[in-house]
Protein backbone atom coordinates (compact mmCIF):
# COMPACT_ATOMS: atom_id res chain seq x y z
CA UNK A 1 0.00 0.00 0.00
CA UNK A 2 1.36 3.40 -0.93
CA UNK A 3 0.20 6.91 -1.54
CA UNK A 4 2.42 9.95 -1.36
CA UNK A 5 0.71 11.86 1.44
CA UNK A 6 1.60 15.44 2.28
CA UNK A 7 1.89 14.95 6.04
CA UNK A 8 4.69 12.43 5.66
CA UNK A 9 6.52 14.69 3.23
CA UNK A 10 6.33 17.66 5.57
CA UNK A 11 7.34 15.74 8.66
CA UNK A 12 10.35 14.30 6.86
CA UNK A 13 11.39 17.76 5.70
CA UNK A 14 10.80 19.77 8.87
CA UNK A 15 11.05 17.14 11.58
CA UNK A 16 7.73 18.19 13.11
CA UNK A 17 4.02 18.22 12.40
CA UNK A 18 3.08 21.04 10.03
CA UNK A 19 -0.36 22.65 10.23
CA UNK A 20 -2.13 24.90 7.75
CA UNK A 21 -3.45 28.14 9.21
CA UNK A 22 -6.35 29.53 7.15
CA UNK A 23 -6.10 33.27 6.57
CA UNK A 24 -8.35 35.69 4.69
CA UNK A 25 -7.12 38.14 2.08
CA UNK A 26 -10.52 39.77 1.60
CA UNK A 27 -10.14 39.29 -2.15
CA UNK A 28 -13.16 39.20 -4.43
CA UNK A 29 -13.63 36.76 -7.32
CA UNK A 30 -14.27 37.47 -11.01
CA UNK A 31 -17.06 34.92 -10.87
CA UNK A 32 -18.86 37.04 -8.28
CA UNK A 33 -17.99 40.68 -8.88
CA UNK A 34 -19.53 40.80 -12.35
CA UNK A 35 -16.35 40.40 -14.37
CA UNK A 36 -17.42 36.91 -15.44
CA UNK A 37 -20.60 36.39 -13.44
CA UNK A 38 -22.27 37.47 -10.22
CA UNK A 39 -23.40 34.05 -8.99
CA UNK A 40 -20.11 32.30 -8.33
CA UNK A 41 -19.53 28.62 -8.99
CA UNK A 42 -22.62 26.52 -8.49
CA UNK A 43 -21.31 24.92 -5.27
CA UNK A 44 -19.92 28.09 -3.67
CA UNK A 45 -21.90 29.51 -0.76
CA UNK A 46 -20.03 32.82 -0.70
CA UNK A 47 -19.96 32.88 3.10
CA UNK A 48 -18.26 36.03 4.30
CA UNK A 49 -17.44 37.03 0.76
CA UNK A 50 -15.13 39.98 0.37
CA UNK A 51 -15.60 41.23 3.94
CA UNK A 52 -12.94 43.49 5.36
CA UNK A 53 -10.31 41.38 7.06
CA UNK A 54 -8.35 41.98 10.21
CA UNK A 55 -4.61 42.40 10.42
CA UNK A 56 -2.74 39.31 9.27
CA UNK A 57 -0.87 39.10 12.58
CA UNK A 58 -4.20 38.92 14.44
CA UNK A 59 -5.60 36.32 12.04
CA UNK A 60 -2.42 34.28 12.41
CA UNK A 61 -2.58 34.36 16.20
CA UNK A 62 -6.25 33.34 16.22
CA UNK A 63 -5.66 30.50 13.75
CA UNK A 64 -2.72 29.27 15.78
CA UNK A 65 -4.83 29.22 18.94
CA UNK A 66 -7.40 27.02 17.20
CA UNK A 67 -4.84 24.25 16.67
CA UNK A 68 -2.87 24.83 19.88
CA UNK A 69 -4.22 21.77 21.71
CA UNK A 70 -3.03 19.35 19.05
CA UNK A 71 -0.05 21.26 17.64
CA UNK A 72 2.20 21.19 20.68
CA UNK A 73 5.62 22.69 21.08
CA UNK A 74 7.84 22.78 18.03
CA UNK A 75 5.02 22.65 15.48
CA UNK A 76 5.44 24.42 12.17
CA UNK A 77 2.83 26.19 10.06
CA UNK A 78 1.81 27.00 6.50
CA UNK A 79 0.15 30.37 6.00
CA UNK A 80 -2.83 29.49 3.81
CA UNK A 81 -4.95 32.06 2.00
CA UNK A 82 -7.86 29.73 1.40
CA UNK A 83 -11.23 31.23 0.49
CA UNK A 84 -12.07 32.77 -2.87
CA UNK A 85 -9.46 34.14 -5.29
CA UNK A 86 -6.42 35.23 -3.34
CA UNK A 87 -4.48 36.75 -6.24
CA UNK A 88 -7.40 38.93 -7.35
CA UNK A 89 -6.05 42.28 -6.18
CA UNK A 90 -3.21 44.68 -6.87
CA UNK A 91 0.33 43.41 -6.45
CA UNK A 92 1.27 45.91 -3.75
CA UNK A 93 -1.75 45.09 -1.62
CA UNK A 94 -1.04 41.38 -1.97
CA UNK A 95 2.65 41.89 -1.26
CA UNK A 96 1.83 43.37 2.14
CA UNK A 97 -0.54 40.52 2.99
CA UNK A 98 1.78 37.75 1.84
CA UNK A 99 4.87 39.17 3.56
CA UNK A 100 2.99 39.59 6.84
CA UNK A 101 1.81 35.98 6.60
CA UNK A 102 5.30 34.65 5.88
CA UNK A 103 7.03 36.72 8.54
CA UNK A 104 6.65 34.48 11.63
CA UNK A 105 9.65 32.22 12.12
CA UNK A 106 7.52 29.10 12.56
CA UNK A 107 5.80 29.63 9.18
CA UNK A 108 7.62 27.39 6.71
CA UNK A 109 5.63 28.11 3.55
CA UNK A 110 2.97 30.29 1.98
CA UNK A 111 0.01 28.67 0.20
CA UNK A 112 -2.28 30.76 -2.00
CA UNK A 113 -5.56 29.43 -3.43
CA UNK A 114 -6.66 31.11 -6.63
CA UNK A 115 -8.06 30.73 -10.14
CA UNK A 116 -5.80 30.03 -13.13
CA UNK A 117 -7.23 33.10 -14.89
CA UNK A 118 -6.14 35.43 -12.07
CA UNK A 119 -2.37 35.25 -12.41
CA UNK A 120 -1.24 38.31 -14.39
CA UNK A 121 2.50 38.91 -14.92
CA UNK A 122 2.94 41.25 -11.94
CA UNK A 123 1.40 38.68 -9.59
CA UNK A 124 3.53 35.88 -11.03
CA UNK A 125 6.64 37.97 -10.45
CA UNK A 126 5.57 38.76 -6.89
CA UNK A 127 5.06 35.07 -6.16
CA UNK A 128 8.44 34.25 -7.69
CA UNK A 129 10.12 36.91 -5.54
CA UNK A 130 8.56 35.55 -2.36
CA UNK A 131 9.39 31.98 -3.36
CA UNK A 132 13.05 32.92 -3.04
CA UNK A 133 12.43 33.70 0.64
CA UNK A 134 10.24 30.76 1.66
CA UNK A 135 8.46 28.09 -0.40
CA UNK A 136 5.32 29.34 -2.14
CA UNK A 137 2.53 27.01 -3.22
CA UNK A 138 -0.23 28.08 -5.58
CA UNK A 139 -3.44 26.05 -5.42
CA UNK A 140 -5.53 26.05 -8.59
CA UNK A 141 -9.22 25.13 -8.63
CA UNK A 142 -9.48 23.03 -11.79
CA UNK A 143 -12.15 20.58 -10.51
CA UNK A 144 -12.69 18.84 -13.89
CA UNK A 145 -11.32 18.66 -17.43
CA UNK A 146 -14.70 18.05 -19.03
CA UNK A 147 -16.18 21.10 -20.82
CA UNK A 148 -19.83 20.24 -20.18
CA UNK A 149 -19.20 19.90 -16.44
CA UNK A 150 -17.11 23.06 -16.34
CA UNK A 151 -19.98 24.96 -17.95
CA UNK A 152 -22.52 23.43 -15.57
CA UNK A 153 -20.57 24.46 -12.48
CA UNK A 154 -19.87 27.92 -14.00
CA UNK A 155 -16.11 27.61 -13.68
CA UNK A 156 -15.60 30.43 -16.15
CA UNK A 157 -12.37 29.48 -17.94
CA UNK A 158 -11.19 26.87 -20.45
CA UNK A 159 -8.52 24.21 -20.06
CA UNK A 160 -5.75 26.11 -21.92
CA UNK A 161 -5.99 28.81 -19.23
CA UNK A 162 -5.11 26.23 -16.58
CA UNK A 163 -2.29 24.85 -18.72
CA UNK A 164 -0.79 28.31 -19.20
CA UNK A 165 -1.00 29.03 -15.46
CA UNK A 166 0.80 25.81 -14.57
CA UNK A 167 3.48 26.50 -17.17
CA UNK A 168 4.05 30.08 -15.95
CA UNK A 169 4.21 29.03 -12.30
CA UNK A 170 6.56 26.12 -12.91
CA UNK A 171 8.87 28.32 -15.00
CA UNK A 172 9.29 30.40 -11.84
CA UNK A 173 9.93 27.42 -9.59
CA UNK A 174 6.62 27.70 -7.74
CA UNK A 175 4.90 24.59 -6.40
CA UNK A 176 1.50 23.94 -8.02
CA UNK A 177 -1.33 22.07 -6.28
CA UNK A 178 -4.44 21.29 -8.33
CA UNK A 179 -7.92 20.71 -6.91
CA UNK A 180 -10.28 18.06 -8.27
CA UNK A 181 -13.89 17.50 -7.17
CA UNK A 182 -15.24 13.95 -7.27
CA UNK A 183 -18.96 13.44 -7.78
CA UNK A 184 -19.69 16.43 -9.99
CA UNK A 185 -23.13 16.20 -11.65
CA UNK A 186 -23.18 13.93 -14.69
CA UNK A 187 -19.63 12.64 -14.31
CA UNK A 188 -18.86 8.93 -14.34
CA UNK A 189 -15.93 7.23 -12.62
CA UNK A 190 -14.19 7.19 -15.98
CA UNK A 191 -14.66 10.97 -16.27
CA UNK A 192 -13.13 11.47 -12.82
CA UNK A 193 -10.27 9.11 -13.64
CA UNK A 194 -9.56 11.09 -16.81
CA UNK A 195 -9.36 14.34 -14.86
CA UNK A 196 -6.95 12.85 -12.33
CA UNK A 197 -4.75 11.40 -15.08
CA UNK A 198 -4.69 14.77 -16.83
CA UNK A 199 -3.67 16.55 -13.63
CA UNK A 200 -0.92 13.98 -13.22
CA UNK A 201 0.42 14.88 -16.68
CA UNK A 202 -0.12 18.62 -16.40
CA UNK A 203 3.03 19.50 -14.51
CA UNK A 204 1.32 20.04 -11.15
CA UNK A 205 3.32 18.94 -8.12
CA UNK A 206 0.37 18.03 -5.92
CA UNK A 207 -3.32 17.24 -5.99
CA UNK A 208 -6.23 17.81 -3.63
CA UNK A 209 -9.30 15.61 -3.89
CA UNK A 210 -12.65 16.96 -2.73
CA UNK A 211 -16.07 15.41 -2.44
CA UNK A 212 -18.91 17.42 -3.96
CA UNK A 213 -20.79 18.85 -0.98
CA UNK A 214 -24.24 20.36 -1.15
CA UNK A 215 -24.21 23.43 1.07
CA UNK A 216 -27.15 25.51 2.18
CA UNK A 217 -27.57 28.74 0.23
CA UNK A 218 -25.98 27.56 -3.01
CA UNK A 219 -27.51 27.10 -6.45
CA UNK A 220 -26.39 23.48 -6.19
CA UNK A 221 -28.61 23.09 -3.12
CA UNK A 222 -31.65 24.24 -5.07
CA UNK A 223 -30.98 21.69 -7.79
CA UNK A 224 -30.29 18.93 -5.26
CA UNK A 225 -33.53 19.67 -3.44
CA UNK A 226 -35.34 19.48 -6.79
CA UNK A 227 -33.94 15.97 -7.25
CA UNK A 228 -31.68 16.96 -10.14
CA UNK A 229 -28.32 16.26 -8.48
CA UNK A 230 -27.42 12.89 -6.90
CA UNK A 231 -24.63 12.72 -4.34
CA UNK A 232 -22.10 9.95 -3.81
CA UNK A 233 -22.27 7.30 -1.13
CA UNK A 234 -19.12 6.75 0.90
CA UNK A 235 -18.29 3.48 -0.88
CA UNK A 236 -18.69 5.16 -4.28
CA UNK A 237 -16.42 7.99 -3.25
CA UNK A 238 -13.69 5.66 -2.03
CA UNK A 239 -13.84 3.59 -5.24
CA UNK A 240 -13.54 6.72 -7.38
CA UNK A 241 -10.72 8.05 -5.21
CA UNK A 242 -8.77 4.80 -5.53
CA UNK A 243 -9.20 4.90 -9.33
CA UNK A 244 -7.84 8.42 -9.44
CA UNK A 245 -4.85 7.65 -7.22
CA UNK A 246 -3.87 4.72 -9.42
CA UNK A 247 -3.74 7.07 -12.41
CA UNK A 248 -1.47 9.80 -11.00
CA UNK A 249 2.33 9.54 -10.80
CA UNK A 250 3.85 8.04 -7.66
CA UNK A 251 5.82 11.21 -7.02
CA UNK A 252 2.77 13.52 -7.08
CA UNK A 253 2.04 14.68 -3.54
CA UNK A 254 -1.52 14.03 -2.33
CA UNK A 255 -2.50 17.04 -0.25
CA UNK A 256 -6.00 15.88 0.62
CA UNK A 257 -8.05 12.71 0.26
CA UNK A 258 -11.39 14.38 0.88
CA UNK A 259 -12.92 17.62 2.05
CA UNK A 260 -15.52 18.40 4.68
CA UNK A 261 -17.98 21.27 4.36
CA UNK A 262 -19.13 23.38 7.30
CA UNK A 263 -21.48 21.13 9.27
CA UNK A 264 -23.94 23.94 9.97
CA UNK A 265 -24.52 24.35 6.22
CA UNK A 266 -24.08 20.77 5.00
CA UNK A 267 -27.17 19.31 3.34
CA UNK A 268 -25.67 16.28 1.60
CA UNK A 269 -24.05 13.84 1.75
CA UNK A 270 -24.45 13.78 5.52
CA UNK A 271 -21.89 10.99 5.96
CA UNK A 272 -19.18 13.46 5.00
CA UNK A 273 -19.76 15.39 8.22
CA UNK A 274 -17.93 12.71 10.24
CA UNK A 275 -14.41 13.35 8.96
CA UNK A 276 -12.71 10.87 11.28
CA UNK A 277 -15.03 8.06 10.19
CA UNK A 278 -14.54 8.93 6.53
CA UNK A 279 -10.74 8.97 6.76
CA UNK A 280 -10.73 5.70 8.70
CA UNK A 281 -12.89 4.10 6.00
CA UNK A 282 -10.60 5.42 3.25
CA UNK A 283 -7.47 4.12 4.95
CA UNK A 284 -9.09 0.74 5.64
CA UNK A 285 -10.08 0.43 1.97
CA UNK A 286 -6.58 1.36 0.83
CA UNK A 287 -5.15 -1.35 3.07
CA UNK A 288 -7.72 -3.94 1.99
CA UNK A 289 -7.15 -3.25 -1.71
CA UNK A 290 -3.38 -2.78 -1.29
CA UNK A 291 -3.70 0.56 -3.08
CA UNK A 292 -0.62 1.69 -4.97
CA UNK A 293 -0.54 5.25 -6.25
CA UNK A 294 0.44 5.27 -9.91
CA UNK A 295 -0.03 1.52 -10.40
CA UNK A 296 -2.08 2.04 -13.59
CA UNK A 297 0.82 3.95 -15.13
CA UNK A 298 3.36 1.13 -14.76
Amino acid sequence: MYWNDLNSQLKARYGAKVYKLALSSGCSCPNRDGTLDTRGCIFCDGAGAFAEVGEIADQYAAAKRRVADKAGEGARYIAYFQSFTNTYAGAERLRALYIAAMEPEDVVALSVATRPDCLPPEILELLAELNRQKPVWVELGLQTIHPATAEYIRRGYDLPVYERAVRELKQRGITVVTHQILGLPGESREDMRQTAAYIGRSGADGIKFHLLHVLRGTDLADRWQAGEVPVMELEEYIAALEDCLRHIPREMVVHRLTGDGAKRDLLAPLWSGDKKRVLNAIHAAFLHHDLEQGSALL
